[in-house]
């Protein structure tokens, strides 16, 4: 969303918040193991509806003023597992694991060497390293919290550019598309993108040459 002006009126992450059944675990995961800070907590008692339990609701920094936080419900037990999950989804075996593990959390370092540093740190503890993979334009290192929660750190490999921007929402708009159509394939999906392309080209074509001419109109001048 934007103002009048055409700001960005978000500003970041002000917290992502997730429930808890071990909050020992998940404090020493994220303040002892990685070095989060504790940065805010909240105890609530007789919140909500009557049958709503006590509850503490914990945060962490993640830096530029962004936070996780867990809630941690006293009294509450945890559920029966199914095969697979985390405290806040489980999943049966039916379930594909790229299903199960395309929900998580992943925050942003910006080097190679803090990257490095927070494999160290979780090789060293409880939650080993489960992969490290380089993708596209980042890479990244992964894990599981003690909530079952997968859990990646990332760094970028370079700057992502403005024609990548516009590759993404032309992709975005493509799939939005095609996705109310019965049996819709990726196939589907470019073949709608290359439509968008030659449909918008006239267009982006005319911004260019505004573009251009703006650059070499002399000063003062106006057409």
């Amino acid at each position: 969303m934007t103002d009048l002006t055409g700001r960005h009126l978000v500003r970041g992450v002000d917290h992502a918040a997730f429930p808890t059944f071990d909050p020992a675990g998940t404090v020493t995961f994220y303040r002892d193991v990685l070095g989060l800070p504790v940065v805010h907590s909240i105890c609530a008692a007789g919140w909500g509806p009557e049958d709503h339990p006590d509850f503490i609701h914990f945060f962490f920094d993640i830096g530029n003023g962004d936070r996780i936080a867990f809630f941690y419900y006293f009294g509450l037990e945890r559920p029966e597992r199914l095969d697979r999950g985390d405290s806040f989804a489980q999943f049966g075996s039916d379930v594909p694991e790229y299903f199960v593990r395309s929900r998580h959390l992943a925050l942003h370092v910006d080097s190679e060497e803090a990257l490095l540093e927070y494999r160290r740190r979780l090789d060293a503890s409880s939650w080993p390293v489960e992969m490290q993979l380089q993708h596209e334009t980042i890479e990244s290192i992964y894990t599981h919290d003690p909530n079952g929660y997968f859990f990646e750190i990332t760094r970028a490999l370079r700057p992502v550019t403005p024609q990548e921007d516009l590759d993404a929402n032309l992709t975005i708009d493509a799939l939005v598309d095609i996705v109310s159509r019965p049996g819709h394939t990726l196939d589907d999906l470019l073949a709608r993108k290359a439509e968008l392309i030659v449909e918008r080209a006239g267009a982006w074509q005319e911004q260019q040459d505004a573009v251009r001419q703006n650059i070499t109109q002399p000063s003062g001048v106006h057409a």
